[in-house]
């Protein structure tokens, strides 16, 4: 049944759009799988690929081909690692992609123990702002905040982050300390620019702060720092300030109020997952809802 193992080749294919990228994935030449694909497109009676000398895109019975193909790989891989898992504990290289900052505040505290518990699962996490293309590049797992992406990933919510408002001890004694939401608006309030309202909660009361300051930034990090530093008002949650908070460089204010939750999404390409994404998907869902 060389044709399997031949569709194996022609997924890695198309998902790579070429075929240098494919072939360091499956560790083989890049003429010996040219020429795999060829002899299974003789096989299948047309042509998967068209080829240009700088790219390849699927044919429509490429992509008709590659629809099937790949539920087919992926139930079989799937099927393969099950039954593994039956005689030992997952194991393989998970290779996930998160925000700087996440992955510096909270991924990094929990990791000790999952692989304490799962001894066999080894990691290489990519930290990136951006939202990762789980289809064309080699990813088990993406954790994203609050947008989980395109609607034909698989998306899990496994924990949700409640911000407040805090500022540094310098800043309110400069500025003084509001006493309403209203009042952020004549304040320096640092956040990110694609932010530029705070939707805040006090019970049933609800308002809507417009909010800007002299910096805006992608980082929470440095968010942190410039209030720290007496620059300005942020809306973060508490486990992001908590060293301020007991370093008393950072103080909550309108502790009555607090920002709209925010969404922790787990992104998958696909909701077939082996057994190391599964057992990591539940381990964080288990830790951030508890």
């Amino acid at each position: 049944m060389d044709y399997l193992n031949d569709m194996a080749l022609f997924v890695e294919v198309a998902k790579a759009r070429g075929f240098r990228r494919a072939a360091e994935v499956v560790g083989v030449p890049t003429s010996t799988l040219s020429r795999r694909i060829a002899l299974l497109e003789r096989s299948v009676g047309l042509r998967l690929f068209n080829r240009t000398t700088r790219r390849i895109e699927l044919t429509e019975a490429g992509q008709l081909y590659f629809e099937r193909s790949k539920r087919i790989i992926d139930e079989a891989r799937i099927a393969h690692e099950e039954l593994a898992t039956m005689l030992a504990q997952p194991t393989g290289l998970l290779r996930i992609s998160a925000p700087p900052d996440f992955a510096s505040t909270w991924l990094a505290t929990v990791l000790k123990d999952f692989v304490q518990r799962y001894p066999g699962i080894t990691f290489d996490l990519d930290l990136t702002p951006r939202n990762v293309d789980l289809i064309a590049e080699p990813f088990d797992l993406a954790i994203r905040m609050a947008n989980p992406g395109p609607s034909h990933l698989v998306s899990r919510v496994i924990g949700r982050l409640n911000p407040r408002l805090y500022a540094a001890p310098a800043y309110l004694a400069a500025q003084g300390e509001p006493t309403h939401p209203g009042e952020l608006e004549q304040h320096q309030c640092l956040t990110m620019k694609t932010i530029p309202e705070w939707e805040l909660h006090a019970g049933a009361a609800s308002f809507t702060a417009r909010v800007s300051s002299r910096f805006k930034a992608n980082s929470i990090a440095i968010l942190r720092q410039l209030s720290v530093e007496g620059l300005g008002i942020v809306n973060l949650p508490a486990r992001v300030v908590a060293a301020e908070l007991a370093a008393g460089s950072l103080r909550n204010i309108l502790p009555d109020w607090q920002g709209s939750a925010m969404s922790i999404h787990a992104v998958t390409e696909t909701k077939l997952l082996p057994a190391k994404t599964q057992r990591f998907i539940e381990f964080l869902k288990e830790r951030f809802q508890s």
